[in-house]
Formats: structure tokens, C-alpha cells, sequence
């Protein structure tokens, strides 16, 4: 007789409810744990630790019974289908065959950090949030939808974002995820960035979303990110939670999968006039279990961001375990604390013996490990693994990275440059006459403006694409992949730009992954625009005027580090007399 489990006509309740009574504590276990996995050559199983995956994957699968990973390293769109295939068979040999959920960070832009986001590679290449969040709420459904379908194809079924957090402190290393910094804009974008992942429900046909970074991770004391133990600390000295808090009230009701606490502490914030315990959100029962689970009825998947149980080292370095506030207490003790706290899930970490041993004690009941349980089979069940994990390979090939969805993100990068200023160069059209010189681009991406040149004194105009600025820094694991500190520009780099003005007429492509003082630059340049995740030939298309390019900031540029540092971290766009205001743009039209 068929169990109901088993039996697609239940509904994911029932089906649930059937299961979970049969599994066994190691089972049960098993479910609360997502770490990092990777792939191998062809789309094998990686039968080693990897770069920063800790086990084989047969031991997590077989021996530790877990059953949600975050994929890094992918091979072609075939070979990730394969993989994919793979591992569900893998896990098919399991007591209940409880299938795999394939998660991701984003991967669909141009920023390669293996603490963040992955570089597109074989999926189509679009705009970065902010870059999205330049565009209208249409360009950003046609994104949802396509990286959707190209997420199915390949078999990734959970989508670690969007990330909804204001960018509120200019400084802050992680923005370029986010939607910018105004409230009512990130809510928007994520409304329709859900639709377009989960559908109007969820199914078999959707992409479960985790949103992020619960209750808003914008606030960084100095602008630091808390992956790192000198930012732990959350302020709020504007008075703005509830502001942050606004986008993920808006998430819950529109159904979103999950939702993902931040690493940060909050330090001297009170909530309804108590005092909130200064722990980083994922260990913090007043945020996880009184705001979120009862104030404002969330009742799905609260998975922990990465690593708060055990230090992780890789490649030669040391991240210790964000276990901000709780840094004192022993690995167990932290897992009963983000228990108690509310959470389901570990982000990161595979050490399901520590917790079998704390039920097993009586440190931890079984019912508490249930509750979790439950949520996390029926999120399977709803999404149809249970009746179909497979994917094929031969679509998965076809629809990954095919010339329709690569002509979209194309067109949407271009689409997302935002011009702040302009002396009469733009639109640069095509010109057989025309001599021009390029720095930070490719001269192939450059030619359909004319002549590449290699001295500037030859150039009709000079096009320079400048990368964020930021403070180098390389001494934690990951920590050289966040751009952090100031965001002036160096005095050589803006001296030589200012040569180039002398030398020929100039356009200067900003990169915006944080508002950069472009102060000097628009004194120096004749043009100066923001990007923030174009190819060459996508912004040559933009300035050229075959595609009009109609971003908008989504974020205020400060007039100087001086008003950033005197900003209230909270406050988005709160710096005064900015440079140019949040939704700033000048209209060019295509030719």
C-alpha cells in the first residue's frame, strides 16, 4: 500500500504529517542542517572535502543524513543538470528517500565572492540588485522569470535571496545585492522579484525564496559588515528599525519561503520600551520568536546565515564563527541558543552529531526538533520534490544561458546606466572618423565608436571605467572579497584623470557597488555615469544610443566621506547636501 507521504493528491500538510513520524531522530536532524556542497568534473559528486565544502558528499548525504545544500562550483548547465541528478539519486538510497534541496546564492550578475554572490558563468548575465533596482518593476519580473526557469533547469529549487536590506551607510561592503536604500522602492522590487521566482503560490514549478537579511542588516556600526567580528555591532542611533523592518513585513505577507536573520548585534536598540538582548538576530528569541514568528506570523523556514556554530577555515585562513555576543559560549550551547531563539536551520554547518547528542541528553526535546522538521519537509513537498527531484538534462542545456535570455540581460544592463552628468557628449553614436581611447575596457568592446587609439593626446574623447574604491583588506578568510572603508578615490587616480581632461574630452563609467564620492569626477569629466553591473559592450550600446539607458539612482552619491561619517547609520539617503539625490538621472535618448 502506498503511504500517504507518498500519495501527490495530499496536500503538503497531510503528506507531512504522514512522514514525519517515521523518520528517525537522525533523520529528523539531518533536515535542520544546509551547508556549502560543490560539484565535480562533468558533473560528478565530489567525493573529497572542496574548496569550501568539509565533507565528501556521500558522508553528509548518506552518513549525516542532510538534505539542503548550497551549491558552489557548477560545470556547464549539462553538467550541472548532472550533478544535480546525481545527488538526488544519491540521496534516493536514504531509509525515506527524502530528496534534495539545491539552494544558491545569486548568480546571475558579474561579482564573483564566494561569501556573497557567483559571477554568471553558463547562466544569462544581468544587472547586479542595485543595477535592477535602477530599472522599472518590469525589468526586474523579466529577470525573476528567466532566472527562474534557468534555476529549474539545473535543478536549484531555493533561492538564498533577495536581500532586502536597506543601504542605508554608504560604506557598507554588501549593498550591491540590495535594492538601494529607500524603503517603499525595495519593497516594491522584492514584491515583484518574489512573483517572479515563487509564481503566485508555491509549486512544483517555483523557486522557494529566502529573504534577506532579517530584521535589516543595513545599519553596520562605521559602515562595516558583520561577516567580520569588527562589525558586529548593529545601531540604530536615527531611531530607523522599523523602517528596515518594513520590506520583510511586506515579504511575509506575500508569502516568501524563508527569511534569513543577519549576523549582526544590535546594540542599544529597545523594542516596545525593552530592551533588545545584544546577540547577533539569529541567536535573539526577542527578534526571531516574538517579532517574527508571533508579531508578525511568519510560520516558514528561518534558516541561520552561515557559520555562528564553528569557526571555518579554508584556503590558509581563519573566519571565526559569527557568534556575535555569544562568542563565550561552547559550539552545543550556541546551537541550543539559535534553537531557543527560533531558527530551523544551521547555514554552513554539518554538525548534526552535536545536536543528535543534545536531544539525545535531554538538553534539547525531540518536539522542538519536530517543529522544524515539519516546516522543512512540507517546503519540500510543495515544490514537488517528493514526486519529481530530477531534471533533464538535454533542457537544461537549451534553456540555460540560451540567446533569448543572454539578449535580456543585455538589454537590462544597458538599460541600467545611469547618467549623472553630461557636457553635449551623449549620445556617443558610431564614427568612422572618430579616434577614441579606452582605460578599464576592452579596445574590441570600444570599436563601433570609431578608431581605438592608444595615446589619450590622439583621442577625440577618452571612455574610462573606474572600479569602485575601497580599502584592501586580506587577513580574514573572504574578507579581500568585501569592499569595505572609504570611498574616495585615490589622489594619483584623480590626478591622472585630470591629465586625461586636458588631453582630450573624457566619460567616466563609475562603478557604483557603493556610492562612491564622484565629487571630483564630475569637476573633472566631461561625462560621468553609474553602472553597477554592465559589460563593455552593454555600456557601449548605452552610450552609443542604441539602447537608451534610463537608470535611476537608487541610493544618494554623499558630497564627501566627511558627511558619510556623519551620517546616522540607519537613516537611508540621510547624508546632507548630497552630491546627487536618490532617483537622480539625465535623460538621453536613443538614437
Amino acid at each position: 500500500m502506498t503511504p500517504d507521504y507518498r500519495t501527490p493528491r495530499l496536500s503538503a500538510e497531510e503528506r507531512t504529517a504522514d512522514l514525519l513520524p517515521r523518520l528517525s531522530l537522525e533523520e529528523k536532524v539531518g533536515l535542520m542542517f544546509h551547508t556549502v556542497i560543490e560539484s565535480g568534473a562533468n558533473g560528478s559528486l565530489v567525493e573529497t572535502t572542496g574548496a569550501l565544502s568539509k565533507s565528501p558528499t556521500s558522508t553528509v548525504v548518506l552518513d549525516k543524513r542532510m538534505n539542503h545544500f548550497n551549491v558552489h562550483g557548477l560545470g556547464t548547465p549539462r553538467e550541472a543538470a548532472r550533478w544535480a541528478n546525481a545527488l538526488q539519486a544519491l540521496a534516493a538510497q536514504t531509509e525515506h528517500g527524502i530528496p534534495v534541496t539545491i539552494s544558491t546564492d545569486p548568480r546571475h550578475a558579474f561579482t564573483e565572492n564566494a561569501g556573497a554572490s557567483f559571477a554568471a558563468r553558463g547562466f544569462s548575465q544581468w544587472p547586479e540588485p542595485l543595477g535592477l533596482a535602477a530599472l522599472d518593476d518590469a525589468d526586474i519580473l523579466e529577470h525573476a522569470r528567466i532566472a527562474r526557469a534557468e534555476y529549474l533547469a539545473v535543478g536549484i529549487r531555493m533561492a538564498l535571496h533577495p536581500q532586502v536590506d536597506l543601504a542605508s551607510d554608504a560604506r557598507w561592503g554588501r549593498q550591491f545585492q540590495t535594492f538601494g536604500a529607500d524603503a517603499e522602492r525595495t519593497t516594491r522590487a522584492m514584491l515583484t522579484y518574489l512573483r517572479g521566482f515563487q509564481g503566485d503560490e508555491l509549486g512544483p514549478t517555483s523557486v522557494a525564496c529566502v529573504t534577506k537579511h532579517f530584521p535589516g542588516a543595513g545599519p553596520q556600526q562605521g559602515g562595516e559588515d558583520a561577516h567580520f567580528p569588527y562589525g558586529r555591532e548593529q545601531v540604530y542611533p536615527g531611531g530607523r528599525f522599523a523602517e528596515h523592518l518594513a520590506p520583510f513585513a511586506a515579504a511575509i505577507a506575500a508569502g516568501t519561503a524563508g527569511l534569513m536573520p543577519y549576523y549582526g548585534m544590535p546594540v542599544g536598540l529597545e523594542l516596545d520600551g525593552e530592551p533588545v538582548e545584544e546577540v547577533g538576530f539569529a541567536f535573539n528569541r526577542r527578534i526571531v520568536t516574538r517579532l517574527l514568528r508571533e508579531s508578525l506570523g511568519f510560520d516558514g523556514i528561518v534558516v541561520t546565515d552561515w557559520e555562528l556554530i564553528h569557526d571555518n577555515v579554508a584556503q590558509g585562513q581563519v573566519l571565526p564563527a559569527k557568534a556575535w555576543g555569544v562568542e563565550h559560549l561552547s559550539p552545543a550551547e550556541r546551537i541550543v541558543k539559535v534553537l531557543d531563539a527560533g531558527c530551523d536551520q544551521f547555514g554552513g554547518e554539518e554538525c548534526t552529531d552535536l545536536l543528535l547528542d543534545l536531544v539525545r541528553t535531554g538538553h534539547v526535546a525531540e518536539e522542538r526538533i519536530d517543529r522544524s522538521a515539519f516546516r522543512l519537509l512540507a517546503l519540500k513537498f510543495r515544490l514537488g520534490l517528493f514526486d519529481d527531484p530530477f531534471v533533464d538534462e538535454d533542457a537544461a542545456a537549451e534553456i540555460v544561458g540560451c540567446a533569448a535570455h543572454r539578449d535580456a540581460g543585455f538589454r537590462a544592463q544597458a538599460s541600467s546606466v545611469t547618467v549623472l552628468t553630461d557636457d553635449g557628449l551623449l549620445p556617443l553614436a558610431a564614427s568612422p572618423d572618430r579616434r577614441v581611447y579606452v582605460e578599464g575596457m576592452s579596445a574590441e568592446a570600444a570599436r563601433p565608436w570609431g578608431t581605438v587609439v592608444a595615446r589619450p593626446e590622439d583621442a577625440d574623447v577618452a571612455v574610462v571605467r573606474l572600479p569602485a574604491p575601497y580599502d584592501p583588506r586580506d587577513d580574514l578568510l573572504f574578507e579581500s572579497l568585501f569592499h569595505q572603508g572609504s570611498l574616495n578615490y585615490r589622489p594619483g587616480l584623480l590626478a591622472r584623470l585630470g591629465s586625461l581632461a586636458k588631453a582630450t574630452r573624457l566619460i567616466v563609467d563609475a562603478n557604483l557597488e557603493r556610492p562612491a564620492i564622484l565629487t571630483p569626477l564630475v569637476e573633472i569629466a566631461d561625462t560621468v555615469v553609474g553602472t553597477c553591473g554592465v559589460s563593455d559592450e552593454a555600456l557601449v550600446a548605452a552610450l552609443s544610443g542604441r539602447v537608451a539607458p534610463r537608470g535611476r539612482l537608487p541610493f544618494e552619491i554623499p558630497r564627501s566621506m566627511a558627511a558619510v561619517e556623519n551620517s546616522p547609520e540607519d537613516v537611508p539617503n540621510g547624508t546632507a547636501d548630497p552630491l546627487f539625490p536618490a532617483g537622480h538621472r539625465l535623460a538621453v535618448s536613443a538614437r
